[in-house]
């Protein structure tokens, strides 16, 4: 009954109390009283005060006293001696943060740009301390640092090489960040330029340079095609035309040999007859064969002038006639 007396006691005067005895949040962690009693080796009226705080996980709390850090604590349930002004400051996430910059700058070539960087990092364990203590706001640290790379590398290379060298200008960055923010920290764990976006005119006209270049190169692939489909149709062409001229030199000199023949035989075979003779036959059994092939077609269109058997004789006295001239004429050269 004397303990149950004391309790009701210490709770009416730690109700009154300014400082110590109420209930409130941090961060969404609650922090409250409780009376724990000691009886062994102490007066039954001494009573030890703490706090009861909560840090979730991959986050560790600063514990301050009067305002001054005193100690880290991990995730779980913490307890912390309130009586002697000891309480949770701050929490800090160890977890991986990433930080979006959007920033924009000027080319070589005169040509605004807006670059997207995002930069991965987290607090290291073994320096929470710099890391809650030493900046007031990192990330506008970082962003300060991102301006300066982005801006001193940038406009010193015009707009496609900015393209091109992106991997380049993100490793600056990384390699900048480490260095700086590791005394305060923080590990950069990666840096990336995500977008690089320039005017939407200038997007346009460089659709439109491309498209004109793509335009010319298919021009000249099509032109180049034409061109080798002319070059093979003529060597197609002369190709056939030396056939034909082979195949007609043959058959000409097959006539020849067979006319040879028969006249040769049938000179043999029946008396009384020259060569004339049986050429003058040949020609008249050559032109009724003619006749005889311009009838069976329907689409025929040869005249034949003068037309008429005596005609053979006409053309025989021709070609013998020029047979004559063209001796004459190599006999005289």
């Amino acid at each position: 009954s004397n303990i149950n007396t004391l309790h009701c006691q210490a709770r009416h005067s730690l109700a009154n109390h300014p400082l110590l005895f109420h209930s409130f949040s941090l961060d969404s962690f609650s922090t409250r009283f409780f009376l724990l009693p000691f009886t062994a080796k102490l007066p039954r009226t001494f009573f030890i005060m703490f706090c009861c705080a909560s840090i979730p996980t991959s986050e560790v709390g600063m514990v301050q006293r009067f305002g001054r850090h005193v100690r880290i604590i991990n995730e779980g349930l913490n307890f912390v001696n309130c009586f002697c002004g000891e309480a949770v400051a701050g929490r800090l996430s160890l977890r991986l943060v990433q930080l979006d910059v959007s920033c924009g700058t000027k080319t070589k070539d005169n040509v605004f740009v807006e670059m997207r960087v995002s930069v991965q990092y987290q607090v290291l364990p073994a320096k929470v301390y710099d890391a809650f203590y030493r900046l007031a706001n990192p990330e506008q640290q970082m962003r300060a640092y991102i301006f300066d790379v982005v801006r001193s590398s940038v406009p010193s290379m015009p707009l496609d090489d900015v393209f091109e060298v992106k991997e380049e200008i993100a490793v600056q960055i990384k390699m900048q960040l480490a260095k700086s923010m590791e005394e305060f920290g923080f590990e950069i764990v990666q840096a990336l330029v995500t977008d690089i976006e320039p005017d939407e005119k200038v997007k346009r006209s460089m659709n439109e340079i491309n498209a004109a270049q793509r335009n010319r190169m298919a021009a000249q692939d099509k032109a180049e095609a034409d061109k080798i489909l002319v070059v093979k149709a003529a060597e197609a062409d002369a190709e056939s035309k030396y056939l034909s001229g082979v195949g007609i030199a043959r058959q000409r000199k097959a006539i020849v040999e067979g006319l040879r023949d028969s006249v040769v035989t049938f000179a043999e075979n029946v008396e009384g007859t020259s060569a004339k003779d049986v050429m003058d036959l040949v020609l008249v059994t050559q032109y009724f064969d003619t006749l005889k092939d311009l009838g069976a077609s329907s689409r025929a269109s040869t005249v034949f002038i003068p037309h008429g058997p005596g005609a053979v004789g006409d053309i025989t006295r021709e070609v013998r006639q020029g047979f004559m001239e063209g001796r004459a004429a190599h006999g005289k050269m």
